[in-house]
């Protein structure tokens, strides 16, 4: 993968130094690249702060929690990326950032919950508006990364106002799953400066605690006690500890690298599958909620970097963290103001949840943390070394959350297959929400979908019957493997579909999928299906372009359909169509899905080859990767084409007869 020579953004402002392919051969970016765009992300947003500079009110539609929450958002959350570029220059501030955020700390924290242009919301509950108990993380993160530079300097007045804003996190109850870590940053802050007490100890205490519970195996966790495995792993939940390890070593005087807690060493195992899941082109996996992060999803590979808590070398490191980065700067991420927009590339309302705002992508912020790297750190002076996705075809297993990692290095995409996570609570029924795309799809790229929830989905398996949809919401792990070369991963859900009854007694679906090189063997084992049903699978999302070319001099409304995809049927499958999703993915302005559908009734297996490939190929072509076939009731035998042996998928249905909420041993 090479990146386009880019010395500025288009539009935004943002004067970049030239690329250096020497120390950066394959992505260009340097530790200066990261320091001009802290500088130019900074700028952009402050031409909107309010009259004393207490809060950024960005333009855009506002979040749920209303336009003041929102110009908060806006200051914490730049204020984040300002803290990681001056401490990590020791102090060094050319445009006098600590200045600005120095003088809107004072006046955001003077009246709190006044009616001004200036004054910050006070602290809540999650259940009350509490989104300012976030943004409490962020104003004490960077308050303890920069405290030589601002809040040492602020007089003991307006320090006493600002520690009686942020003592509300500690008492406000925050939402059940990464929010407890708020309180902890908050908390971690407070005692830095010598003002910690009992509150602050317990609620450090409760956070590493609930951590513990969350804690799946192998560095990763759910996000709260719910099913939820997604990228709050990395810009969350790993993130907040292992930064309280790095400040409180800056503060003791001691290489952040020589301390080890448990949570650095969950970090390093976590980022062993983690950082296979960014393409050639720099993408993170599109999967989960607030992807409109956009590059805080590398924050977690610069974490690790820059305390040692890494499997990984400096140089891959980089390359990793700088390739996500650019590639959203290469994509349009930023706006005709040089402000990162809602969405993913561009403006994208499907990417975005109730809670975003104007300045909710800023959480970005996080990426900068790898500033805290001095500038003669291995992160920055080592040479750029490929990214996994560049060193082979490979499929790993995250055996503890369900999931299959199949990345190819021809194309530079990398998929990932659910078999484990979803979004539903544990106090939640199956039949009282319904699936969510973001996590209900059975597979996840760096390059497509998923689709909107009210379009054809992608990736999906169903059961229709009488005119109502059964769809996947919890997901119940059966396991997953892999040796390196091929891998498989498998699920069963019980189909949920809409209305007074939502559940049909003895109905299941088992999924299993079997990745090899670019190809899937997605095998679905129906059993208990009512008269008349219908089984429905879809195929991975592709640009769908128009039906017909537009006027002479019209620009087309879409890049080039890559990359491509095809779904062939092998066995039990009886038709195939395209359908398209109007309202397209982040990628591409329309979607098409490929849809197989059969008729059943009672219990029936089913299998399909499915590719997505950055290069394409026909289907004739894909289906001649499967040697050999043979589906029995409980058991599906398939060789790969040059492969000796048969490979043995089991079918069991006494697999299905485990509760639906016993998730873990």
């Amino acid at each position: 993968m090479t990146f386009a020579v880019l010395d500025t953004i288009p539009g935004s402002h943002f004067n970049l130094p030239p690329v250096n392919h020497e120390i950066s051969p394959i992505t260009g970016f340097t530790r200066d690249h990261w320091e001009a765009c802290a500088d130019g992300m900074l700028s952009a947003a402050w031409r909107w702060s309010s009259p004393r500079g207490g809060r950024l009110d960005l333009p855009g539609r506002a979040s749920r929690n209303g336009p003041r929450s929102d110009g908060l958002e806006g200051w914490a959350r730049t204020f984040l990326a300002a803290a990681f570029r001056v401490a990590g220059a020791d102090g060094a501030d050319p445009h006098g950032w600590m200045d600005r955020y120095a003088a809107g700390l004072v006046a955001g924290t003077a009246a709190p919950g006044m009616d001004d242009a200036d004054s910050w919301p006070v602290i809540q509950g999650h259940d009350v508006f509490g989104q300012p108990l976030v943004e409490s993380a962020s104003v004490a993160l960077g308050l303890r990364a920069t405290r030589p530079w601002l809040w040492d300097r602020l007089d003991p007045a307006a320090q006493d106002r600002v520690e009686s804003w942020l003592r509300d996190a500690l008492i406000a109850v925050p939402a059940p799953n990464n929010w407890y870590l708020f309180p902890h940053a908050v908390a971690g802050f407070l005692e830095s400066v010598g003002r910690g007490d009992e509150a602050t100890a317990r609620v450090r205490r409760r956070a590493l605690d609930l951590l513990d519970t969350w804690h799946l195996g192998e560095g990763w966790y759910t996000d709260g006690d719910g099913g939820a495995v997604d990228h709050y792993n990395g810009w969350a939940l790993h993130l907040y500890p292992v930064l309280d390890d790095l400040l409180a070593a800056r503060e003791a005087g001691e290489d952040p690298r020589q301390r080890r807690s448990a949570s650095g060493d969950r970090l390093a195992e976590h980022l062993e599958g983690f950082s296979r899941l960014f393409g050639a082109d720099g993408a993170p996996v599109y999967m989960g909620r607030s992807m409109t992060y956009r590059f805080a999803a590398a924050a977690s590979v610069g974490l690790g970097a820059a305390t040692g808590n890494t499997p990984r070398s400096a140089g891959v490191s980089r390359r990793i963290i700088s390739g996500c980065l650019r590639h959203f700067l290469d994509h349009g991420a930023l706006d005709e103001h040089g402000l990162l927009s809602m969405g993913w590339h561009g403006p994208h309302a499907a990417t975005l949840q109730p809670y975003s705002g104007p300045a909710s992508p800023y959480w970005a912020s996080k990426a900068f943390v790898s500033l805290l790297a001095p500038v003669d750190d291995p992160l920055w002076t080592a040479i750029e070394e490929p990214a996994p996705v560049e060193q082979g075809d490979r499929v790993v297993a995250v055996e503890p959350a369900g999931l299959l990692i199949q990345s190819t290095h021809d194309d530079g995409v990398v998929r990932l297959h659910n078999h484990g996570t979803d979004h539903l609570r544990v106090e939640a029924g199956e039949g009282s929400v319904m699936s969510d795309p973001l996590y209900s799809r059975q597979a996840y790229s760096t390059g497509s979908g998923p689709t909107a929830a009210d379009n054809p989905p992608d990736n999906d398996v169903a059961v229709l019957w009488r005119g109502r949809r059964g769809e996947r919401v919890r997901v119940n792990p059966l396991g997953a493997g892999a040796d390196g070369r091929q891998g498989w991963a498998a699920s069963w859900h019980r189909p949920i579909f809409g209305g007074h009854s939502p559940a049909v007694p003895g109905l299941a679906v088992i999924s299993v999928v079997l990745a090899r090189g670019s190809h899937e063997l997605r095998v679905q084992r129906v059993i208990g299906c009512p008269d008349g049903a219908v089984i429905e699978a879809a195929g991975w999302a592709r640009p769908a372009p128009p039906r017909s070319p537009g006027p002479v001099g019209s620009q087309p409304d879409d890049r080039p359909a890559t990359p491509r995809a095809s779904l062939v049927p092998l066995h039990g499958w009886e038709t195939a169509d395209e359908v398209v999703a109007p309202a397209g993915t982040a990628f591409t302005r329309r979607a098409q899905v490929t849809r197989l559908r059969a008729e059943l009734s009672g219990s029936g297996t089913f299998v399909a080859l499915a590719e997505l490939d950055g290069v394409g190929a026909s289907p004739a072509e894909v289906v001649d990767v499967v040697a050999d076939l043979q589906v029995c009731r409980d058991e599906v035998l398939v060789r790969w084409a040059g492969e000796d042996g048969p490979i043995r998928i089991g079918l069991d249905p006494v697999t299905v007869r485990l509760p639906a909420h016993d998730r873990r041993p």
